[in-house]
């Protein structure tokens, strides 16, 4: 039986490649825009429902995480963005994170949200 390296195998170049050339800060940039900085029907940490998020518009959004997915025969790739807000002493808090889903044509699928509600409030 022969013993698979993944860690020299070329799959995690191809796949460090696909990650180094999306442009994620377009991405997050452009999901805000059309979501409007609104996140709607919201269940927080205590299980409190918010019809309605307003998220401020000096939102940051820095990428945290990129991960490439297989689900049977569909892949697609998850983007986690940490959420900032730069507060009076220019120093940035977080306040969230986002993950945006994308299928292999940068299609999107889905969002999953985690928000500081009372950082918001």
């Amino acid at each position: 039986m022969s013993k698979i390296e993944l860690r020299t195998n070329p799959v995690w170049q191809d796949l460090t490649n696909i990650l180094e050339t999306i442009d994620s800060e377009a991405l997050i940039k452009e999901h805000l825009e059309l979501c409007e900085y609104k996140v709607c029907g919201y269940w927080d940490e205590r299980d409190i429902y918010h019809e309605e998020i307003n998220l401020p518009r000096t939102l940051q959004a820095a990428l945290a995480s990129g991960y490439v997915g297989l689900a049977n025969v569909d892949r697609f790739l998850q983007l986690k963005y940490y959420l900032k807000i730069a507060d009076l002493s220019e120093r940035s808090r977080k306040i969230g994170e986002v993950v945006l889903i994308y299928d292999e044509n940068l299609d999107f699928i889905d969002e999953n949200w985690a928000i500081d509600i009372d950082f918001l409030s």
